[in-house]
């Protein structure tokens, strides 16, 4: 049977996952479903992976006036973020 966790514990284990370097894609999508089962915002942490193969996001940066736009090593997708 498994344990369940609560939500202030499921947040924790999202910080201490994103405190790591280096992560591969499948400990990513275990980390986005937990969020999402507990309706926990990942704002900022969005950054760090790949929008589409969930990869550590690496590779060219274009800047803009208003966005920023980094295309990925792995799978050339453009993930777009808005400057604050």
């Amino acid at each position: 049977m498994k344990k369940e966790i609560s939500k202030k514990e499921a947040e924790e284990n999202i910080e201490s996952f994103f405190k790591k370097r280096d992560f591969s894609a499948e400990e990513v999508k275990k980390i986005k479903r937990l969020a999402m089962k507990f309706k926990i915002k990942l704002r900022d942490k969005r950054r760090n992976f790949c929008k589409s193969c969930l990869n550590k996001l690496e590779g060219k940066i274009r800047i803009t006036k208003k966005h920023k736009t980094i295309i990925c090593k792995s799978c050339s997708y453009k993930n777009k973020f808005k400057l604050k």
